[in-house]
Formats: C-alpha cells, structure tokens, sequence
C-alpha cells in the first residue's frame, strides 16, 4: 500500500452515492431507510459499484437534510437503528462493497446536546464547543456579523452559524485570533473539539465503517487562509487512520486538491468551480429559482458543441500536477448539492457523461439515478431545507413504471420517466451500458484511479476532447464529441480493441467521430 495513495482497493473502485431519504423505503411511511438499502444490495452489487457513500443518517431534525445533526453517533430512527447500519456495513462486505459514512465536522443542530449545554449561562465543559461572542451585543463585528446569531438563549454571547440559523459552528479554533472570544487552536476546549470529532470517526470505523466523505473539509478553522490549521487538524486525522485502521478511505469537499491532498486525504471532490459548470451544467441547466449560482458559460457537454473544455481542464490539470502520486482528484457529475445532470437533455447526451466519469482519472462517484438517468425536477417544493435547484435532484429512486409518490418528495410522472425494471431488462438501456463501463473501469489497469493522464487534444471552443490513460504496459486513449456533428482531428496513435462506445474510429492517423459519439481503445 502506498501511504500517499492509500489503500489499494480505492485505485479499481467505483462509489455509489445514496441519498437515504430517497432511496427505498420498506416501512411505508414515505421515507427511505437502512433496511431498504440492505434490500437492495443486490441491486448495488449488480451495478459492480465497489463502495456506497450514504448521506447522513444520524439523529437530526432535519432542517438540512440531515447535515443538522443532533447526535453524531446514533442513527435517525426514521432510517432504523445502530444495529440496522451495522448490519448495512457487513452484508454490503459479503458482496464486496464498502460503505463511507457522511462526517459533517463543522456544524451541529441546536438539538445536538453539546450545544444545549454550550447554551448554559453557567460555565461547562462545552461552552467553548461552540463559536460565541462575549456579549450578546456583540455580533463578532464586521468580519462576523453576518455569520452571528443573537438573542437564542439565556447565554450572553452570540454563536456563529454556517449555513442555516440551526447549524451552529464547531469550535476548532482560530488560527490567528483577533478579538478577546476567539480561541487559538492549541486552546484546550478548542483541542477538546479536535478530540471530540476523532472519536466519532473512530466509533463508527470500529463499528464496520470504511471510511468517510467529510463535508466542507477546509473550512472548519477561522482565519485560516493559507489552511495551515486545517491541514494540521485533518494530518493528525489522516495518521489516526493510517496507524489504526488503514484500510479506511477519506474524501474531503474542499474543492481545492493542492489544499485537502496534503492535508491528508486520499481524494477531494473537485466541483463547485466556474469551469466544473461550463463542462457539466452551463446554461442549458435552468432549474428554478436559485440555479444561476449553478451555472456558468455553455457546457462542453450539450448536443450544441458551443462548449469550451479548456475553461475546465486549465484549472483541473493545474490542480492534478500539484497533486499526483499524492492523491486523487473526484470530478463528479452529479450529486444531492447539484442539479441532476439530466435537465433537458438525451439519453445519448447521459451515456457519454457517463462515459466521461467512468473513464476520467480519480476516484469516480456515481449519485443514485443518474445510471438510468432520471431526470431533474424543477418545480419540486422545497422539503427539510433542500430548495432549488438541490431538491430537484433529490426525489425518490424510480423503481419501477407503477411507483407511486412516496409523500417524501414527488417523483417523474411523465411517460418519458425511467425506471430500474425497464431499463434492466432492455441490453441498449442506459442501465446497462453503465454497467458496462463500471466494469471497464474496474478491470481495465489503465483507467485505474493512479493510471497516468495525458491530455492529447483539448482545444479553445473545440471538439473532441482526448486523452490518454496509462498503467505499466497497459494504455487507453479515451476520445469525446458530444456536439451533434461530425468531428476529425490527426491523432497518432496505434489503436487496437475498442473497449466502449460506438460512431468513432481510428485509421490511418486520423479519429473521425459521428455527432455525439465517444470511444475507448487499447493502444498497441
């Protein structure tokens, strides 16, 4: 095992995103549980996916989802119980496949204890716990405000808050304090903190866990702008796991690789940047109010072929230099913070995204759905803080022709819905070519997460886009026109075998592809 790259399960796998609340439900009261999961594990095991990331499912009111949780070591009892996840951990093991847990570091729910006694105007082991002012006038200044809540309780001070009013910040410290209520890092209640989060991930690593997808990673220590605490805090979590459970896995959303790599994880989610939405979104994603923030430019993607794939892979290529050999770099193309990847576009226009994510370097993330390619709902209402455009990307798994709304969130209804039970049985369906490509990737050694990649053809407004993969003597070049017209390029390679796709070739120093076409070839 190579100690940067982490354990050596992650260079072939495939992970599986499920979003609990959606996914199947087996009690009848609308929402989606563990025993549901456990129920279809076959399903998961079928797809070939080797590892499952399951959103939170802990104790939480629910007003973001879960990312509020209430008690970080017990399950919501909507999804089940303790025992139901251990069970989870070792039947998806029997088949192969490993769980990550979601880990929201951060923030916690006014519900979580620790806060309600952060609360308490008389002096506790937690009122440090969390970030609070020194008065409750005092709303942190300038540089704060905005971030402060006043007035919740009998405590005087105000607590800071990410996101909703109900998340109040962990307090990790600050790695350069300004004010009188800012605690430095090496602080004891600050450290007390740092303590605290590692033994969650130990009680539930010991309990048959495989690791974690660890929310908003490089953000839990203030004023910390090169990062220094953070990768401080997550190196200290990174040789807790190599010394003591070295087959776990660690992904951050940080968003910035030369950040999260060196501070420890195996990978980061690479997203939530101008040049990842004109690749996937751009501006044929319109999915309701509140979508403009998750557009950018045209993507490379849509059937027009007015994309840019260099305002993409100028900033990725920059990030995987500065990281390789060290890590890995997750690009995914969906998930419950994006809109679905289908809005407004074909089946064709899904298989060669799923191509791409399937053959793209890094540890690859599949969101639930996106293999039959259920599509995006703009006008699904808000429920348990997801808004649009999240919520949309959100509704139940469609299992079926005859589902019906399961009162959590609405599902497709139109006649153009996909679901499991057709696609499964039909060879051409979107379904079973992502199969196909989930087990290319986890066989072919040249489209393994730490195979080499080297960019032979990514031009300003241009298509194809194509690359190479090499591992040892094994090599691949991947090829990509996803615009509805017929592209050539010169391309000097000696290719063999295609592996995927179809309405391409390679002959006598050219690839000619057809309109929206892909291929992978082994090079001889």
């Amino acid at each position: 095992m190579s100690k940067n790259l982490g354990p050596e399960w992650v260079k072939s796998a495939v992970f599986y995103q499920i979003y609990p609340q959606s996914f199947y439900d087996t009690t009848g009261d609308g929402i989606g549980d563990l025993p549901g999961i456990i129920e279809k594990l076959d399903y998961i095991e079928n797809l070939g996916v080797s590892a499952i990331w399951v959103n939170p499912c802990f104790v939480s009111p629910f007003n973001d989802a879960g990312y509020d949780v209430a008690d970080y070591c017990n399950v919501a009892s909507r999804y089940g119980t303790n025992a139901d996840l251990e069970k989870l951990f070792r039947e998806a093991k029997k088949r192969g496949i490993r769980v990550l847990l979601d880990l929201v570091p951060g923030h916690t729910s006014i519900e979580h204890p620790w806060f309600k006694a952060s609360c308490s105007p008389e002096k506790n082991e937690f009122s440090n716990r969390y970030i609070w002012t020194d008065s409750v006038w005092h709303n942190g200044g300038e540089k704060w405000a905005s971030k402060m809540v006043q007035g919740h309780c009998d405590r005087d001070g105000a607590f800071m808050i990410n996101y909703f009013c109900s998340q109040p910040a962990l307090n990790f410290g600050f790695a350069k304090p300004d004010q009188p209520w800012q605690l430095p890092t090496t602080h004891p209640d600050a450290q007390a903190t740092w303590k605290a989060m590692r033994d969650v991930m130990r009680f539930w690593l010991d309990a048959g866990a495989s690791g974690f997808r660890v929310d908003m990673a490089g953000s839990i220590i203030r004023n910390d702008p090169d990062a220094k605490e953070a990768k401080r805090f997550w190196g200290e979590v990174r040789e807790m796991l190599d010394t003591e459970y070295p087959e776990a896995f660690i992904v951050s959303e940080w968003t910035c690789p030369e950040n999260a790599i060196p501070a420890g994880f195996h990978a980061d989610f690479f997203h939530f940047n101008s040049g990842y939405y004109g690749l996937l979104r751009g501006e044929a994603f319109r999915a309701g109010p509140g979508s403009e923030h998750f557009q950018t430019g045209t993507s490379f993607f849509d059937a027009k072929g007015e994309g840019d794939v260099t305002l993409f892979m100028d900033h990725y290529l920059e990030q995987y230099r500065k990281t390789k050999n060290k890590g890995y770099i997750s690009v995914p193309v969906g998930n419950h913070d994006l809109g679905r990847i289908n809005y407004r576009r074909s089946v064709k226009d899904i298989e060669i995204i799923m191509a791409f994510l399937l053959t793209f370097p890094g540890t690859p993330f599949l969101y639930y759905g996106d293999e039959i390619g259920m599509k995006h709902l703009p006008n699904t209402p808000n429920r348990e803080g997801g808004y649009q455009p999240r919520i949309g990307a959100r509704t139940p798994m469609q299992w079926t022709a005859d589902q019906k709304d399961n009162g959590y969130l609405p599902i497709d209804t139109s006649e153009t819905a996909p679901n499991v039970a057709e696609q499964d049985e039909k060879k051409s369906s979107l379904l079973n070519i992502t199969r196909k490509l989930i087990d290319l990737r986890s066989t072919e050694p040249a489209l393994a997460a730490d195979a080499d990649f080297e960019v032979l053809y990514a031009e300003k407004n241009k298509y194809p886009f194509v690359f190479q993969r090499s591992k040892g003597r094994k090599k691949v070049v991947v090829a990509f026109n996803p615009a509805a017209r017929e592209v050539s390029i010169p391309l000097a390679v000696s290719a063999g075998e295609m592996l995927a796709g179809s309405g391409a070739k390679i002959a006598d120093g050219q690839l000619v592809m057809k309109g929206q076409s892909y291929g992978v070839w082994a090079l001889i």
